[in-house]
């Protein structure tokens, strides 16, 4: 959660100092791949593969064992992304242009875009051995330090945007090329937060690559399908990037800001409640017990609806002034703060879809049929392709936001129906009637937002912060009031119970 909301500060401070010209495009598009591999690698492959592996090394055979493991895959991961990030570098031009071939229709953006890439491509790297030191930390019961890793990424560019951009000139650096060293610092930061509590457990590394531990084949065998089944949602955000960087300055980065607010739900409600099931999903799938997996995944899921169905109606009642509360501001003008609030709006529609494979995906793993995620993925990248093909004519760059989203719930129902038969069921009517139940009460509490919203503006229609503040504070309020009362008159009591979930997590994380 700190991770989340510090980048969206991150997000505001460079928003401040670039608002969304093509400046802020190139950096877009050349911190995509590397953006792409850190979330795959925090989010998915790891998860699903070193972890498990690592935690059964460490409580079967102990600590020695479990380092020799450690010290085996990171090596791996370093000969591998070293090789990769080499490979980044020499391509960086061809890879620029295949995604965003019509920069060079702007005299000296395509190749800032590639020397930007440059910069940052060794960050694959840092993130992987990141992820390895979360992992370890995770098996070895530490939680906040681990938690706390990713938020330096974006501490990072927060300290180098405010204490070296203002003074560029004087360094001799463009602004811009700074905003990209600082991705290496933040991985760099990522490493060392992570490296003490680890020195403290014994652990020392050493350079070993152990090719007949079947432990280093099950890992990297397993990061295979782990990354592919949770890629879907960045491989499409990689698909509207090529789109997007022919629809004009401005487009890519108008998408990526509403892409990052939207993902602040998923964050927060979808990983939570994903984070509580999993461990649990694996215990049944050992126990072979599919009746409490199926009521498992039911529960997961009501509690999923119940969150982030309102989360979806909020984001699209109050886009715009959400927006222009967060990122209207220096150089970001109310023209940009438009174009967002609507890519916003249409990716808010796919905020259930998203948060389904966030719980869904786990239980395929637990039941070693990975091959089931990685097919829907296949097939949801394969509908985001034709639908932007053919919305991004006739919305322009928000049609790419609205073809993520259908292609999103694409995914996420593919594997609902999966599942099902998998467990001979999901309990499908229980989660129809939280979802009318959740529906109904969103649509009441969207409603009191933008009533609250609007009257207020009229009211105090200026667009000083303070009271931008004011009128969009006072609208969430209102909408958290009507949304609790409506679960109590419809008695969703999942709502009650996804609540004290993620604020459990909240207090836990602190810890």
């Amino acid at each position: 959660m700190t991770s989340r909301l510090l980048g969206l500060v991150r997000d505001q401070v460079l928003a401040f100092y670039f608002g969304a010209g093509d400046a802020m495009d190139a950096f877009r598009v050349a911190s995509r791949i590397p953006n792409l591999v850190r979330d795959l690698f925090a989010e998915g492959a790891m998860s699903a593969a070193f972890v498990p592996t690592f935690t059964r090394a460490l409580t079967t055979e102990g600590k020695p064992r479990a380092w020799r493991l450690a010290n085996s895959v990171i090596t791996a991961l370093v000969l591998i992304t070293v090789v990769l990030a080499v490979a980044g570098m020499i391509f960086a031009e061809p890879l620029v242009r295949f995604y965003a071939a019509d920069y060079a229709r702007v005299p000296g953006k395509l190749e800032l875009t590639v020397y930007l890439a440059r910069i940052m491509v060794p960050f694959l790297t840092l993130v992987a051995l990141a992820a390895v030191f979360m992992g370890m930390l995770n098996a070895l019961g530490h939680f906040f330090i681990p938690a706390l890793s990713p938020a330096m990424f974006n501490v990072a560019t927060i300290g180098i945007a405010v204490t070296l951009v203002p003074f560029s000139p004087q360094i001799g650096i463009e602004p811009i090329v700074l905003m990209a060293m600082a991705t290496l610092v933040g991985g760099l930061g990522q490493l060392a937060i992570q490296w003490r509590p680890l020195r403290r457990e014994g652990y020392r590394y050493r350079p070993a690559l152990d090719t007949r531990d079947p432990a280093l084949g099950r890992v990297l065998l397993l990061m295979g399908p782990g990354t592919i089944g949770m890629a879907a949602t960045q491989i499409n955000i990689l698909v509207n990037t090529q789109f997007a960087a022919g629809e004009g300055t401005g487009a890519v980065a108008w998408l990526d800001y509403a892409f990052r607010v939207m993902y602040l739900p998923i964050g927060l409600f979808g990983v939570s409640i994903a984070a509580a099931s999993t461990p649990a999903l694996s215990r049944l799938a050992a126990e072979n017990n599919t009746a409490q997996m199926r009521a498992t995944v039911a529960s997961a899921i009501g509690l999923m609806l119940a969150l982030n169905i309102p989360a979806t109606v909020g984001l699209i009642a109050l886009a715009g002034p959400i927006i222009s509360v967060i990122f209207e501001h220096g150089q970001f003008t109310s023209r940009d703060t438009a174009a967002t609030a609507r890519a916003l709006q249409f990716y808010a529609i796919g905020l259930v879809g998203y948060s389904v494979v966030r719980i869904v995906s786990p239980a395929f793993y637990a039941l070693h049929r990975s091959r089931i995620p990685v097919m829907a993925s296949v097939a949801s990248v394969a509908v985001n392709v034709l639908l932007n093909m053919t919305l991004v004519r006739l919305m322009g760059f928000a049609g790419l936001a609205l073809g993520t989203s259908l292609a999103a719930i694409v995914n996420g129902t593919i594997q609902l129906i999966w599942l099902r038969r998998e467990l001979g069921g999901i309990e499908a009517g229980r989660i129809t009637i939280t979802f009318i139940k959740a529906t109904i009460a969103a649509l009441v509490m969207g409603g009191a937002a933008w009533s609250t919203e609007a009257g207020l503006r009229h009211l105090f229609p200026g667009a000083a912060i303070p009271v931008q503040v004011l009128r969009v504070g006072a609208a969430i309020a209102v909408a958290l009031a009507v949304l609790s009362m409506m679960a109590w008159i419809l008695r969703l009591r999942e709502f009650e119970e996804a609540r004290t979930l993620v604020l459990g997590r909240v207090r836990r994380m602190r810890r």
